[in-house]
């Protein structure tokens, strides 16, 4: 007697760059997709490698019970399924869109509010690294509904790290990533353009910016360690001496006729922490500034 092997099936709503990548996934791994995007000859490609492509967001939703969103934020997800609210019930909304921890925790309210289940999702690759086992993405909601479709997360990425009931906390987790990423590129341009106007081109210093990269987790272990501990003791490193650095920087940038604006909001960041009194204690009390809104 032979079994019958049901295939596994997904929704995938919007269809730009991340969606195109996450159905790609899906298909390769033998999923039934079913598609829904503003713009419908987004999924000619997609519909001729066997996926469906829904005439309407409800039907879209009918579809299947896990229903991929990668949209641009939350409120194209309100766009999007505002108007289709009634088709919500039984669904498990995995929302892998940008946005803030506030906005994923009231998205789902009103999931909730209208019998779905929302999953906050924050994917930590661009479209390259989507389907990839040493991908990740953190997920938080109800780990009910985590558990039940981790298959077809881990289609997404290789590696899907739950956080928690709190909705807010995977967008908290991909924010804290591109803090850091953000602020570290424009570093890079930084240094680039200040290569730049001294004549030097970006692959002339690729290997120190590289080097320089490369030794940033050995600071990270470091100082995390004495944040954790409240120790901000100037045994090591010293504001003052951070601040007689950053200054040089500001200046260097400045004689070469460079935009300073990076390095000027670093300086002012120091100042402020010179001025509070920090002058002997480590850099990392510059913490005690970063975590207040400046009045």
């Amino acid at each position: 007697m032979s079994s019958k092997t049901t295939q596994q099936s997904v929704t995938v709503i919007g269809l730009g760059p991340m969606g195109q990548a996450m159905t790609t996934a899906f298909l390769d791994r033998g999923y039934a997709v079913t598609l829904w995007n503003r713009t419908p000859s987004r999924a000619d490609a997609l519909v001729a490698r066997g996926a469906t492509l829904a005439p309407s967001v409800e039907e879209a939703l009918a579809a299947n019970e896990a229903v991929i969103l990668s949209l641009t934020d939350y409120a194209a997800m309100y766009d999007v399924l505002g108007p289709a609210e009634t088709a919500l019930t039984g669904r498990v909304l995995v929302n892998l869109s940008s946005d803030t921890p506030e906005k994923a925790r009231a998205a789902a309210r009103w999931t909730a509010e209208r019998g779905a289940v929302h999953l906050t999702g924050g994917i930590t690759v661009p479209p390259s690294g989507v389907g990839q086992p040493e991908s990740l993405t953190f997920y938080s909601g109800p780990r009910e509904a985590f558990d039940k479709h981790r298959d077809v997360l881990e289609v997404v990425t290789g590696r899907s790290d739950y956080r928690g009931e709190d909705p807010g906390l995977a967008a908290l987790f991909y924010q804290l990533g591109m803090v850091m990423f953000w602020t570290s590129m424009l570093s890079y341009w930084q240094a680039i353009a200040l290569a730049k106007a001294n004549g030097l081109a970006a692959a002339d210093i690729l290997q120190h910016a590289t080097d320089t990269a490369n030794s940033l987790p050995g600071f990270f272990a470091f100082y995390a360690e004495r944040i954790d501990a409240g120790n901000h003791v100037g045994d090591v490193d010293r504001l003052a001496m951070g601040m007689a650095s950053i200054d040089h920087v500001l200046h260097t940038n400045a004689d070469s006729g460079v935009d300073t604006a990076l390095p000027a909001a670093v300086a002012g960041l120091f100042r402020r922490g010179m001025e509070a009194g920090h002058a002997a204690d480590s850099f990392s009390s510059l913490l005690d500034i970063m975590q207040k809104a400046e009045a």
